[in-house]
């Protein structure tokens, strides 16, 4: 997965007081725990524009004061009239310990139920996932290709040996649902037989044309 740095400096002073004044400066306060004690810091609020404000999921490679922290985001916080960001919260991490985080879901291809009068309901936009941060993919992607109306894909069905979805594994993902006007495969086997004797009877009747005679079509207009 890939990280974004985030460069900060530690708070000296920790209170409402001092966040007010932080706030009044374009910068948030911030908390880092998850390693032995809390680590109270702040940031400039533009820090958070590729991680706050995106659908992508990144690490967080956090720099204060040139010491090097390894984290994921954890909460935001917003002003309830302005919406601005006033508080994030960081969990800290390392290479070695699993991480749990929402990732992405992307579908990718035409499934074949959609192509068929089907709709696509795709029923989950992220995923929580548990690996370490290695193994963290920055998207879950799923191939609705092969799908026919009333197929779906569950959680357990998805490809990803290397996490632990935290998700229930019968949670669907995503599904193709019949709709008014939608062909069903029976009805597409039917049709390709019907089409296919139809075809062959024209076929059936060009040969026998083809084989009167001039004579015989004249008789024939006559009668």
């Amino acid at each position: 997965m890939k990280a974004i740095e985030v460069k900060g400096s530690i708070r000296e002073k920790v209170g409402k007081k001092t966040a007010k004044q932080l706030r009044e400066q374009e910068l948030v306060p911030c908390v880092m725990y998850g390693k032995g004690e809390n680590v109270h810091f702040y940031t400039h609020k533009n820090s958070f524009k590729e991680i706050v404000y995106t659908p992508n999921a990144y690490l967080v490679d956090v720099d204060l004061d040139g010491q090097k922290h390894k984290a994921v985001l954890r909460d935001v916080q917003f002003h309830p009239v302005s919406d601005k960001i006033i508080h994030v919260d960081f969990y800290e991490t390392d290479e070695n310990s699993e991480v749990w985080m929402k990732v992405p879901l992307r579908i990718e291809g035409a499934a074949v139920g959609v192509l068929n009068g089907g709709r696509l309901v795709q029923k989950m936009r992220k995923l929580r996932v548990k690996a370490i941060p290695g193994n963290l993919p920055d998207e879950i992607v799923v191939d609705i290709t092969p799908m026919e109306i009333g197929d779906s894909v569950k959680v357990k069905d998805l490809p990803y040996p290397a996490v632990n979805f935290l998700d229930p594994d019968n949670a669907v993902v995503v599904l193709v649902k019949s709709s008014r006007g939608a062909t069903l495969p029976e009805e597409i086997e039917a049709l390709e037989a019907e089409e296919a004797e139809a075809g062959k009877e024209r076929a059936e009747g060009a040969e026998g044309a083809e084989g009167e005679s001039p004579a015989e079509e004249a008789a024939e207009s006559k009668e």
